[in-house]
């Protein structure tokens, strides 16, 4: 059985893509998920991830120790994990390589907070041009691919690439146009998204940093998570 590691829902916005996919697609796996622990330096994950990081998934002796090899590993077993077309697999590739390596502003000005509701002080320029990206992303595979997700009729890793920004839009109440609008509200109906957003809530954990950093960036109007 494949056991995959996470952080805290609320923050962990790289657990949960490979999370998301094998919920989604029905592959089986054991979660096990280790706090976020304030002032240990990552230290304490070192004992499942060779680089104290999350997600890391082991399968028997085999340890993947990054979100877009992890969805690499799977697809190897899996075809459903990437589009079944030449053309929309490449583009899904493409794109989640990008949100991987990009969106460096989005990332630190919007962390991800599945549980709290945060108005911003300002959207910047570097904001503005994270966001134009994603929606211009979204709104071209939408459009060529046929939707109703990015890249197929069907889920696959480059929506769970994307389903952390799906919900830093709900916290952030950040802008979205065209297809993009259907888009965001589809994937939050997703049965697993529901799912890791129903736990995000009902976790009593807080981790400083995490808080430190959303607030430094805005106020936090509204806290739906359990005290």
């Amino acid at each position: 059985m494949i056991t995959l590691y996470i952080a805290n829902k609320n923050y962990s916005s790289w657990s949960l893509r490979p999370w998301l996919l094998m919920k989604q697609l029905g592959i089986p796996f054991q979660e096990s998920l280790q706090p976020f622990i304030e002032g240990s330096n990552w230290v304490p994950f070192r004992q499942f991830s060779p680089n104290g990081r999350v997600p890391c998934l082991r399968d028997g002796d085999t340890v993947v120790w990054d979100s877009l090899a992890i969805v690499e590993y799977l697809a190897e077993n899996h075809p459903a994990v990437w589009p079944s077309g030449r053309a929309a697999r490449t583009w899904a590739r493409c794109a989640a390589a990008e949100m991987h390596a990009g969106f460096a502003t989005l990332r630190t000005e919007c962390g991800m907070s599945c549980g709290t509701r945060v108005r911003l002080n300002r959207i910047g320029t570097a904001l503005q041009a994270d966001i134009a990206r994603i929606h211009e992303l979204w709104n071209e595979g939408l459009s060529r691919f046929g939707g109703p997700f990015l890249a197929s009729e069907a889920f696959t890793a480059v929506d769970a690439f994307y389903a952390p920004v799906v919900f830093r839009i709900q916290t952030y109440g950040l802008p979205t146009d065209g297809a993009a609008v259907g888009y965001v509200q589809r994937m939050l109906s997703l049965p697993a998204m529901r799912e890791w957003y129903a736990t995000a809530l009902a976790e009593t954990w807080r981790d400083g940093p995490h808080e430190a950093e959303v607030r430094q960036y805005g106020e936090v109007i509204e806290d739906l998570r359990a005290v």
